[in-house]
């Protein structure tokens, strides 16, 4: 089930993270940061985790792109699944309950930078349709490897229409 992510999951949060560090398809991060700074990163609101019987497998939440007040709408989306815990619809769940709560807060633009070889997590954001406004060719190296990246962005059918 989907409920808000707790400051108590925190440490489970960032196992899952870890876990798409080592995949070196999920972000450019080598490293798994503290709770504290992963907190500080992200919005207070629309942090959920799929709860499984009281172990988390999953979650979603939202980066602001920039302190500017004007740009307060637009937010980055990270959303990760446990690796054995792929394809069984979970993801779609998260997305879908963060898209809402986003426009219940307020934000138009929902924004994604994904590796073109992540497949699955392309998959999941054209199923919502975020649709690509660009290629970002080395944006930078993994691992000493140039790597690039697409840009996704899904524009709010609710928030930001007058």
């Amino acid at each position: 089930m989907i409920r808000e992510m707790l400051p108590t999951d925190g440490p489970r949060v960032l196992d899952i993270y870890n876990m798409g560090l080592e995949s070196r398809n999920a972000t450019f991060e080598t490293t798994v940061p503290l709770w504290s700074d992963w907190d500080k990163n992200h919005l207070k609101h629309s942090r959920f985790v799929w709860d499984a019987d009281g172990v988390v497998i999953g979650w979603v939440a939202l980066s602001p792109v920039s302190a500017r007040v004007m740009y307060q709408g637009v937010v980055e989306v990270s959303i990760y699944l446990d690796t054995s815990c792929v394809q069984k619809g979970i993801g779609s769940l998260l997305m879908n309950h963060v898209i809402q709560s986003s426009e219940n807060h307020g934000i138009w633009t929902l924004y994604s930078s994904v590796f073109p070889e992540n497949e699955g997590t392309l998959k999941l954001h054209d199923k919502f349709n975020f649709r690509c406004i660009g290629y970002r060719e080395k944006i930078a190296k993994l691992d000493g490897v140039w790597r690039d990246t697409l840009l996704l962005e899904r524009r709010s059918s609710v928030v930001g229409k007058d």
